[in-house]
């Protein structure tokens, strides 16, 4: 009789999963990905059920990575309305499976590893300024990190100067221009996830080097993508499999949707530290 799946909690996730070991194993990951077949990852894009009656919906993300003998699925569900209330706006579980006989290992809490995968790939700065929709957030935010970060009245002043921006919203139009970004800036463009919604504006889009986690996901489900026309130059993979360069003297952006197979190595390690 085959053992019964175990659950980890996101207590569990956190005391185990450690940023240097998740950028080493997703650098890694990303690479086998943008190699196609060859890198031994199969990754369908995400499936999204509308919950329409409630303004929500499902994810559903599954991914397998021979490398890593990872596979999982997660799934996700993006309620915008649940904004100020007891649920947050997106909720996450992963099941994560045995590759050799399709066993469910484990049911583990998926919040902690999605923004810890999504902090890691997207490379934010250690020191850096941040500003909320809300003063409120932006002074609880700077007040958790200790005093590494200074809260700015305004998107324009926190972005003015700054060598790394990161996006993190639920925007549906811009809350960063073009005009803001100075020459030679990294933007790493995160939330928004939707071919209706962006963050960022058609000067930064068309004026800078876009790069993209998936270039088939972007291109379909990125509005930042699509509303502006951009053109995507590379793959995050590409650049780490050295056949794409990175353009790090020219104004970069890196538009990131959120990977399965980056949430699928992120759970066989949480799975492997606490075997």
């Amino acid at each position: 009789m085959a053992d019964l799946p175990t659950y980890i909690g996101a207590e569990q996730v956190q005391s185990v999963l450690r940023y240097d070991a998740l950028v080493a194993r997703l650098e890694v990951a990303l690479g086998r990905f943008s190699l196609g077949a060859a890198g031994g990852v199969v990754q369908p894009l995400r499936a999204i059920v509308p919950v329409s009656p409630h303004s929500g919906c499902l994810l559903v993300m599954p991914a397998y990575s021979a490398g890593d003998e990872a596979l999982a699925t997660k799934l996700v569900t993006s309620y915008s309305g649940n904004a100020g209330g007891p649920f947050p706006t997106h909720q996450a579980t992963i099941l994560l499976l045995d590759p050799a006989n399709g066993s469910l290992r484990a049911i583990m809490d998926g919040r902690i590893i999605t923004d810890m995968r999504t902090a890691a790939v997207s490379a934010i700065a250690t020191k850096v300024r941040v500003w909320s929709r809300t003063w409120q957030s932006a002074e609880r935010f700077a007040g958790a990190a200790g005093g590494a970060v200074t809260p700015h009245r305004s998107a324009e002043e926190a972005a003015r100067g700054a060598d790394v921006i990161v996006t993190v919203t639920l925007a549906t139009d811009p809350v960063l221009r073009g005009a803001w970004v100075k020459p030679g800036a990294l933007v790493n463009v995160v939330g928004a996830n939707g071919p209706t919604s962006r963050e960022v504006d058609d000067d930064l889009m068309k004026s800078a080097v876009i790069y993209v986690d998936c270039r088939e996901a972007a291109s379909r489900e990125s509005g930042d993508i699509i509303l502006s026309g951009a053109n995507i130059f590379a793959e995050l993979g590409e650049v780490i499999n050295g056949s794409k360069p990175a353009h790090r003297e020219k104004t970069t952006v890196f538009k990131s949707q959120g990977l399965a197979v980056e949430d699928a190595v992120a759970a066989k390690l949480v799975y492997d530290s606490l075997q």
